[in-house]
């Protein structure tokens, strides 16, 4: 997995770009940016799904560790319900970038689309299989947004935001039915729109 081929100076400093949490019917949309250190490298770094959550966290771990900075970021229910959730994971990730330590001299940024950013910026499809900084990004992003999960299933057990994370599954629409919306939820998902409006999802 290498940056190489991409249309910048190799000299110049990447940062990578990623996303969690675009599906769910829950939560905030967390993005997370990465500046590897070439003198550190670190083995195994993929995409996120593909990796095992024990995998994730120790590489999470490693990352933070070695990378020569890195930032998290989101935005929230009320930001993706008044942006939409394309123009709100757009400005987590813009967050996410204008808060690393050290200026990038290009992003790379998983998806088809670029935030607006005070850098170069490349969008690069299926970016976290192919470039090493957006895999570090990835993994980043899920640990955090997991982690956030585990801390909202704290507070609402009853709902299994442990399990489902959020997402709509058929476990999550059960107890949507069952115990209502949450200040949490997205307002403007259909599934939870509907909820409000008094149909059946």
């Amino acid at each position: 997995m290498e940056t190489l081929g991409f249309d910048f100076s190799i000299d110049q400093l990447i940062a990578g770009v990623d996303e969690v949490g675009r599906g769910p019917l829950v939560g905030n949309v967390v993005t997370a940016a990465v500046i590897l250190d070439p003198q550190k490298p670190i083995a195994g770094l993929a995409d996120s799904k593909k990796l095992s959550e024990k995998k994730r966290q120790a590489l999470a771990e490693e990352i933070r560790d070695k990378a020569l900075c890195w930032a998290i970021a989101s935005a929230s229910p009320r930001e993706i319900d008044e942006l939409n959730i394309l123009h709100a994971t757009m400005l987590a990730m813009r967050r996410a970038v204008l808060a690393l330590d050290t200026a990038p001299g290009h992003v790379l940024v998983d998806g088809n689309r670029c935030p607006e950013l005070p850098y170069s910026c490349e969008a690069v499809v299926k970016g976290d299989s192919k470039v090493a900084e957006i895999s570090a990004a990835s993994i980043l992003a899920k640990v955090a947004r997991d982690q956030e999960m585990n801390e909202l299933h704290q507070l609402y057990p009853e709902y299994g935001f442990d399990k489902h994370k959020g997402y709509p599954t058929a476990l999550h629409f059960e107890m949507l039915q069952k115990y209502g919306v949450l200040d949490e939820h997205r307002r403007s998902f259909k599934p939870v729109r509907q909820m409000i409006e008094g149909e059946e999802v």
